[in-house]
């Protein structure tokens, strides 16, 4: 897969601009705060739908504009396409995939895949269960859209169920009623995300194994394993009756710590990834190098399931990352490079010499 070209107006600090990428490694080079990563939050959005700086759209917008396009050309394994992405304040997205006109934003993830590794996923270890989630969701959901879709519907639910919650000690008789419907309902859609998300990690794990192996030249074994809220063995989350009866459970034994809560305390967006090194807590026991060998490893391990999956590898955005890594793990990194389009931003060159260099300033682009 290749991002052949892509057209922004009005976006961040881009009046205008349209910038070609090569095959290979693309080098934006510039100081902070001219728009290298104006530039790859634009290509990552119109992969995954949403930005990975703010969930407020109308920061996106050029201040004194009144919409911003992102018009990005792609290839895939197939066939070249475009996607194109309208924004306006107030208003609902205006989404083209070909010239065709779809509802949801979220209908077209997946057909663009890239990969971002960006200096906050360098935490991605010693954060909390958030950032782990998130790192399983942004993968998956651009590998079946059947999995975005019960995730989304899954959080309309568990919204639902925490308005209950919140107001159940003033209207229990409502609370009382509707309660173990929308637990089943939760239930059922936990059950389905927890088994992509196993199924995920067991491919993923071999690979960051490698990843890992070769970085490090170390003998120390990672391993990746979901830590469900549930409880069950990773092969339990194969049968859907279990798991989603182990999760209906949980969510129908508990409402009184929940009503105090005001939120549901049980769930996949409680779950964990838990990443060991020989058995121990890396979160816990890892030094920072190994931290950030096992964070990068991760990364490039998505992109390795990715193309096993798709039979292409996704385009990997690194956003100023060679800068936060040192002289070892750089030198991997470009190694790691070949035989795939990498758009890397970057202050410094850093020796990346084979690529196509492109400089920044103030919003704008030159070769």
């Amino acid at each position: 897969m290749e991002c052949k070209k892509i057209s922004i107006r009005d976006f961040r600090n881009i009046e205008n601009a349209e910038i070609a990428f090569e095959s290979g490694v693309n080098i934006l080079v510039g100081n902070n705060a001219q728009g290298k990563t104006n530039l790859l939050e634009a290509i990552s959005f119109t992969a995954l739908g949403k930005s990975f700086r703010t969930s407020h759209e109308e920061e996106m917008i050029r201040f004194g504009a009144e919409s911003c396009e992102i018009s990005l050309d792609f290839k895939d394994s197939v066939r070249e396409q475009n996607i194109t992405v309208r924004m306006m304040p107030g208003r609902r997205r205006h989404v083209e995939q070909n010239g065709v006109k779809v509802s949801r934003l979220s209908e077209i993830v997946g057909a663009f895949r890239t990969v971002l590794f960006c200096p906050e996923h360098l935490s991605l270890i010693k954060e909390g269960p958030a950032e782990r989630r998130n790192f399983l969701d942004v993968a998956i959901s651009q590998l079946y859209p059947v999995y975005l879709k019960s995730l989304q519907k899954y959080n309309q639910i568990l919204k639902q169920r925490n308005q209950l919650l919140k107001h159940a000690e003033e209207d229990r008789r409502s609370f009382d009623e509707t309660i173990e419907f929308w637990s089943r309902q939760m239930a059922r859609e936990a059950a389905l995300i927890a088994r992509y998300r196993v199924r995920y990690l067991k491919r993923a794990a071999e690979k960051i194994k490698i990843c890992f192996s070769e970085m490090t030249d170390s003998k120390e074994i990672p391993e990746a394993v979901y830590a469900g809220s549930s409880h069950g063995e990773p092969d339990s989350y194969e049968d859907m009756d279990y798991t989603e009866n182990a999760y209906y459970q949980l969510l129908m034994s508990h409402h009184d710590r929940e009503i105090g809560a005001g939120s549901s305390l049980w769930g996949i967006h409680k779950d964990d990834v838990e990443i060991l090194i020989n058995g121990k807590s890396a979160r816990a026991f890892a030094s920072q190098g190994q931290q950030r060998s096992l964070a990068l490893a991760m990364k490039l391990a998505e992109g390795e399931v990715c193309a096993d999956i798709c039979g292409e590898k996704p385009v990997f955005l690194f956003d100023d990352v060679f800068s936060e890594l040192d002289a070892s793990r750089r030198a991997y990194l470009a190694e790691k490079m070949t035989n795939r389009q990498v758009i890397i931003t970057t202050c410094e060159p850093f020796g990346l010499t084979n690529g196509k260099i492109i400089k920044v300033e103030n919003g704008s682009y030159q070769i």
